[in-house]
């Protein structure tokens, strides 16, 4: 057998039947993860067809994008103030009991945002393929896991068969290696990342993060930077689990015991590529030459060290593909790009040239999948001990789970956040949809933890700047966009 990358050894282990020219793949799914917006239909259709979920156990429900993050509409008696989002959290409640799904409800201990709690309870382990009807399903790629979101139609697919039919995407190895110095986080690797690669550079591939750097991060620096990859256009992102990752998972709640653990960490450790396998596409990244990395535009890639200045067009941003985010050559794609370049800054009121840092802010949402875990709360409270947010800026933090609430209270961090003039919230997907009502007013800028600067995202009008918790928090306290190396 020839050698084979990471992501060859979970798809083979999972191919029901291989593709051919003409049909794509029949791929076994694991694990199942839904929630209350992709999952409606999925039902209806299962309704229609008399057909039950074949796996219910392999099948993982949770409420998070549409659940508001107010205590009184969660633990009181205030009802939930979005009728649409109130809608969406009874609907699941039904479908779930109907089919005998498993549910964290609203008021459920283990709720909270789907890639968040899945990990927490050792659901995701490694090998393992995991879908869900969410772009940011790459989170779990961090454990090794081949992971990737699907759309509703496809969570009918899984419901009703546990398959689904797939091309086999290509690999695309990303190479860092470097020391991140202090201030520059996971969350800066990334978006850098992003920037080199495209918004549209990964499509069809998928991206495993390798080298010294990777293999320094903890299991919650993994999953910010997995998390992100649909945001270069890749299928999934994966990183080799190794004995980091089995130290994470080892005692969670859903992770095997005993014998089956050491069977399972045997299993786990043959998945890491073979050292002459190859990839059909590669990256180098020098992580020691980084700096805090801010957004700019309307999509991720348009992305620019803090110090910077914005790009004065699309040939000189950090790929012309972030610009313009589709796959084009020569003449046509530099006016295309030009054309999308000059449409996202006129939507963020900024010109070409114009530096970054010392731009007054409105709203700061420190949060989401993306950055919403204990270790992203730890950093923002580095910043914000003993400091206040500045007046006129409004501060919200939105623990990615109420296991992540309470671990940050029970450490003082809820505190330091109060005592700072933070919003301290429950567990939701919140301010980076803003499905929960959680939104930015229009024209407002928003220095945001999330994983997409898309017009409208966070309210419609509302201009998002994606950043770490460091320069989130930092931007807080100044109430303009500020380095985090000059409070740390």
């Amino acid at each position: 057998m020839p050698p084979r990358t990471l992501f060859e050894k979970v798809w083979t282990a999972h191919e029901v039947l291989a593709e051919t020219a003409d049909t794509p793949a029949v791929l076994y799914i694991d694990l199942h993860l839904i929630h209350e917006v992709t999952s409606p239909q999925a039902f209806s259709v299962l309704r229609s067809m008399a057909l039950p979920v074949r796996r219910p156990a392999r099948t993982l429900a949770t409420m998070d994008h549409s659940p508001p993050t107010r205590t009184d509409q969660v633990f009181g008696n205030v009802p939930i103030k979005v009728d649409a989002a109130a809608k969406q959290v009874r609907q699941l409640e039904k479908n779930a009991a109907e089919f005998g799904i498993e549910l964290f409800d609203m008021r459920d201990a283990r709720r909270g945002i789907v890639h968040v709690i899945s990990p927490e309870l050792g659901a995701t382990q490694p090998g393992m393929t995991i879908v869900c009807g969410d772009s940011h399903t790459s989170t779990h790629g961090a454990f090794g896991a081949l992971a990737f979101g699907i759309g509703s139609t496809e969570v009918g697919h899984v419901f009703a068969t546990q398959c689904l039919l797939q091309r086999k995407p290509k690999t695309f190895a990303i190479n860092v290696e470097g020391r991140l110095s202090p201030g520059v986080t996971p969350k800066d690797l990334i978006l850098a990342i992003i920037g080199k690669v495209g918004v549209s550079g990964g499509t069809g591939y998928v991206f495993e993060y390798r080298g010294s750097t990777i293999r320094g991060l903890s299991m919650d620096e993994r999953m910010t930077i997995c998390n992100m990859s649909i945001e270069a256009g890749a299928r999934a992102g994966m990183i080799a689990p190794d004995q980091v990752t089995f130290d994470y998972l080892q005692d969670k709640p859903r992770a095997p015991r005993g014998k089956d653990w050491d069977a399972a960490v045997a299993r786990w450790r043959a998945l890491a590529g073979d050292p002459d396998a190859v990839f059909d596409a590669s990256i180098d990244i020098d992580a020691a030459s980084l700096e805090p990395m801010i957004t700019y535009g309307t999509n991720p890639g348009m992305v620019v060290g803090i110090t910077a200045r914005i790009p004065n067009d699309a040939a000189h941003a950090a790929s012309a593909d972030a610009a313009v985010g589709v796959a084009q050559t020569g003449a046509a794609a530099a006016a295309a790009a030009d054309v999308v370049f000059d449409k996202a800054l006129g939507y963020m009121g900024f010109h070409g040239g114009e530096a970054l840092l010392g731009k007054p802010i409105d709203v700061v949402f420190i949060g989401s999948c993306t950055n919403g875990r204990l270790e992203d709360l730890q950093a923002a409270a580095r910043i914000l001990k003993g400091r206040k947010v500045a007046p006129g800026v409004k501060l919200l933090i939105v623990p990615g789970s109420q296991k992540v609430k309470r671990e940050a209270e029970a450490a003082g961090l809820a505190q330091i956040f109060k005592d700072a003039g933070a919003d301290w919230r429950e567990s939701g997907c919140s301010m980076c949809l803003g499905m929960n009502g959680d939104t930015v007013a229009a024209g407002q800028y928003s220095i945001s933890t999330s994983n997409r600067n898309f017009e409208g995202r966070q309210g419609v009008g509302a201009r998002t700047l994606l950043v770490s918790p460091l320069t989130a928090a930092a931007s807080a306290v100044q109430g303009k966009i500020t380095d985090p190396r000059s409070l740390l």
